[in-house]
């Protein structure tokens, strides 16, 4: 299979002959072409760009500069693409590097990115795995083994300029409700360390100030963390621009439902290999508002699961109208207090509900007041019982803990 991109990993994206971007803009030029059918493969940066290495320190973590994310690999344009097309995605295999058999996982601090549970826990550590064919283990997580899914966090298509200034227009007006929250409200652009692949000169500092940040998911696709797009899967992508651009990065060996450790899969670098096709206007023809997605038939077969349940009540015990993101933040804190019976640490019970395969689902939606999410946690992935008996349970894990700052 040809390697359309192939990357250089002991330079940084800015070295990368243009075929690296952190910004989504309708003007980034194709850094190559294919045609309807070709299968090729792509080299991914990990998210960060390698700003986080394999020690035990979370001093990386806690310095990360976020603006240089999300390193993406594109874009890519597809012969006779055109605006209302469905540009048609199948991941046919998703891979780690010969030479870089581990990934990072990390909670960020709350005043640099935060997270889903940022207000317990406010500071920055990390957790290393190393991979094993399709296994992985935790020097700072012990007693845990599970196989990956692996897949992109992060795959889409260049969006038109009247998408962009609609993305810049929406989120500019939800910063301006509270314009010093911390962590913001949304990215708005900025040119401070910004790639804009092949674009130079004037035209790449007049995108860069306006170019879109890759941080959340949106029309195009994007960062949507979905664990489950393996190899194996295919996604149909609205075409905003002539050629579609096609660009994708933050590869995961693993990552539990909601990426709720923000840093919240098993990050890494690696390559995809893909096949593209075109359906044409397929947007009108099947009422395509965002991405749909088909998933692999590849999974980790896991039968035995505790199932924590949260409810729209918060911590402070303060009532919310069918709120599901009150309610899985109530599920994943529900399921963190139980693991710490067993020795875990907090952050490291995060750390296992980020990386390993839980699967999250909103249960119930319509008995109001209170949503009902769950957390469904493998208790196979454990090397002890882990479900609840009549002698209460045993401190199993002494020691190992997260790697934190110094």
């Amino acid at each position: 299979m040809k390697t359309l991109i192939k990357l250089d990993f002991d330079k940084p994206a800015w070295e990368q002959d243009g075929q690296i971007h952190n910004r989504w803009h309708p003007d980034l030029p194709m850094v190559a072409m294919v045609k309807p059918g070709d299968e090729f493969r792509v080299e991914c940066m990990d998210w960060t760009g390698g700003q986080v290495g394999n020690n035990d320190s979370a001093n990386d973590i806690r310095d990360v500069d976020l603006l240089q994310v999300h390193y993406l690999s594109g874009p890519i344009g597809v012969e006779g693409a055109e605006p209302g097309d469905l540009m048609v995605v199948d991941i046919l295999d998703v891979g780690t590097l010969q030479d870089q058999q581990w990934g990072f996982n990390g909670l960020f601090a709350r005043t640099n990115g935060g997270g889903f549970l940022t207000d317990h826990y406010p500071e920055a550590s990390k957790t290393i795995w190393d991979f094993h064919g399709i296994y992985t283990t935790s020097r700072h997580v012990p007693n845990v083994k599970f196989a990956g899914i692996m897949h992109p966090g992060l795959i889409g298509c260049l969006p038109s300029r009247e998408l962009l200034n609609e993305w810049n227009k929406r989120e500019g007006e939800l910063i301006a409700t509270a314009p010093d929250s911390v962590p913001p409200l949304a990215c708005p652009p900025t040119a401070k360390s910004a790639v804009m692949g092949r674009l130079k000169g004037d035209a790449a500092v007049a995108a860069a100030n306006e170019g879109a940040r890759t941080v959340p998911p949106r029309d195009n696709g994007g960062n949507c963390d979905i664990k489950n797009l393996t190899k194996g899967s295919r996604i149909y992508f609205p075409v905003y621009v002539k050629d579609g651009g096609l660009s994708m990065g933050d590869l995961h060996f693993s990552q539990g439902d909601g990426e709720i450790t923000f840093c919240g899969a098993i990050e890494m670098a690696g390559y995809l290999d893909i096949k593209v096709g075109l359906i044409k206007e397929g947007v009108k023809k099947y009422g395509i508002k965002n991405p749909l997605f088909q998933p692999s038939p590849l999974s980790p077969t896991y039968r035995d699961y505790l199932i924590f349940e949260g409810i729209s009540v918060d911590e402070q015990g303060k009532q919310h109208y069918l709120d599901v993101h009150v309610a899985y933040r109530q599920a994943c804190l529900n399921a963190i207090e139980y693991l710490k019976k067993f020795g875990y640490s907090g952050e490291q019970a995060v750390a296992i509900l980020g990386t390993a395969p839980v699967e999250g689902h909103i249960s119930g939606v319509v008995d109001y007041p209170n949503a009902c999410a769950t957390l469904w946690l493998p208790t196979e992935i454990f090397d002890f019982d882990l479900k609840p008996n009549a002698n209460g349970p045993v401190k199993i894990v002494t020691g190992a803990d997260v790697a934190r700052t110094s």
